[in-house]
Order: structure tokens, then C-alpha cells, then sequence
């Protein structure tokens, strides 16, 4: 019994889902209101009878404000737009309206039907012929600024064929000899906000690979011209150690001089 009380449940709101939506979609003239609302609202209230809840249904306005249009205090300086002529309302569904208070305004349908738009699919970037020449030069730089970029991309941005793409990448070009790698925002091929956005997506598409810790940097000069110190206790004992060397002191050394010159007076005397 549960299970076929729960399937009539969602059978029942089903429909009941459905009707709902027929009867938005034959209620979607109701739901749109007029071109130029306030214009509109102007020009029933200083021509028709219609009441203020009528007007505001049918101009999707609020009726204080309706009723402040009526006093002068809200869209003073707007000109009334009439929608007879602009063909959003007759003249009969408006007489309907101001002998029945509870009858709300219906947009007229358009008499002109416009065609359905179809979307049509974007073709390969137009190139002037007078840059054309330029876009093997441009290739060059994609390919070798942007690896990482796939040949229908390099299309997209220069507006080339995959056959020119490949002879580029393999040196195969016509004029290979003498094309030289150049930036295509530069040379007007394509703008800097698609160029970004191709980079930014091929970026997406490749695997991520994690950061490797960097290597060992140079060491700093005092470093590297240091001596080198062994403190190993076990080194051979029989290599005579470095001797030493005393350090000089100024002093001493002066007053040695000056013992020496005054015994080379003595002996001259």
C-alpha cells in the first residue's frame, strides 16, 4: 500500500507539474510587461478610467506608485506613451477593462512574426591579405614561446592551417629560411585577451607536475677559499706537522733597531 500511495503521489505531481507549465506558457503575454512602463502608465491614467491595481498589473508597477503618477509626485517630466498606436494594447480589450474593475489588461499579440535566429557556427579567423605573410612568422613565435599550446589553438589565433603549422614546427616551410619569430598580438593577427585565454586553458589541459626541490647553491667565496681544516685525531702521525708562524710584534722589533744602532755608535766612538 505504501509503495502505491508514494508512485500515485509522483504521478499526481507530474501532472500536476505539467499544467503548470502550459499554463505559464499560455500566460507569457501576461507575464511581459510593456516597452516603456512609467511612459505607459502616464498615458492611462490621463486617458482611460482604468483603476490603479489595473494600470499597475498591467505596467508590473506598484499601485502607490500608479496612484503617485496620478498626483503629479512620480514621473512628472515623462511623456504619456499611448500603447494603441504602438500596438501593445487595442482599444477594445481597454473599454473590456474599464467596464469590469476584476479584469486585467492582456499585451496584443505582435502581428509581425520575426524568424527564428539560427546559430550559426563560427568559421576560421578572417586574416587582411596584406598580413597574411605574417602569419608563418607568428606560428614560429607561438611554437616557440607556447609549446604548450595544440595546432587547433595555433588555428584559432592565427587563422592558419594545420599543413603550415607542421611545416613550420619541422622546418619544411617554403620560407624557412627566412622567417623570423614574432609576437601575432603585436602584428595584429590576434588580441592579447584571446592569446591569454588559449595559454590559460592549454595550461589546464597539461598534467600537473610538482615543484622538485631545487639543488645545491654556489657557496660564498670566503667559503671556498678557506683552508681546509682536518681535526681528524686517527690522521697519519708521521707527517711533520706545519710549524706556526709567530706573530710579529711592532714594537719589539722597533726597539731591537734601536739596540742595534746604538751599539754601531759605541763602536764607532
Amino acid at each position: 500500500m505504501l509503495r502505491v500511495d508514494r508512485f500515485g503521489a509522483q504521478e499526481s505531481f507530474a501532472v500536476r507539474r505539467r499544467q503548470v507549465g502550459a499554463r505559464l506558457e499560455g500566460d507569457s503575454g501576461m507575464s511581459q510587461g510593456p516597452l516603456m512602463p512609467k511612459a505607459t502608465a502616464v498615458w492611462l491614467v490621463e486617458n482611460t478610467s482604468l483603476s490603479f491595481e489595473q494600470i499597475a498589473d498591467f505596467c508590473k508597477l506598484h499601485p502607490l506608485e500608479v496612484k503617485g503618477i496620478a498626483d503629479g509626485e512620480v514621473a512628472a517630466g515623462i511623456k504619456g506613451l499611448d500603447p494603441i498606436t504602438t500596438g501593445q494594447l487595442t482599444r477594445e480589450e481597454i473599454e473590456k477593462a474599464q467596464g469590469n474593475p476584476d479584469h486585467r489588461l492582456k499585451i496584443a499579440e505582435s502581428r509581425v512574426k520575426l524568424p527564428e535566429q539560427k546559430r550559426v557556427k563560427k568559421g576560421p579567423r578572417y586574416t587582411p591579405v596584406s598580413r597574411r605573410h605574417d602569419r608563418p612568422n607568428a606560428i614560429l613565435w607561438l611554437v616557440r614561446n607556447h609549446p604548450e599550446l595544440k595546432d587547433a589553438q595555433i588555428m584559432r589565433l592565427v587563422g592558419t592551417t594545420k599543413t603550415t603549422i607542421q611545416q613550420v614546427r619541422e622546418r619544411t616551410h617554403w620560407n624557412s629560411a627566412s622567417l623570423a619569430p614574432m609576437d601575432p598580438v603585436t602584428l595584429g593577427l590576434c588580441s592579447q585577451i584571446d592569446l591569454d585565454f588559449e595559454v590559460q586553458r592549454a595550461a589546464k589541459d597539461r598534467p600537473h607536475v610538482e615543484v622538485q626541490e631545487t639543488g645545491g647553491t654556489l657557496m660564498p667565496a670566503e667559503v671556498s677559499t678557506a683552508p681546509e681544516r682536518r681535526d681528524d685525531p686517527f690522521a697519519d702521525m708521521s707527517r711533520p706537522k706545519p710549524v706556526e708562524e709567530e706573530k710579529i710584534d711592532v714594537n719589539s722589533v722597533f726597539a731591537k733597531l734601536k739596540q742595534l744602532r746604538r751599539a754601531d755608535d759605541e763602536d764607532e766612538e
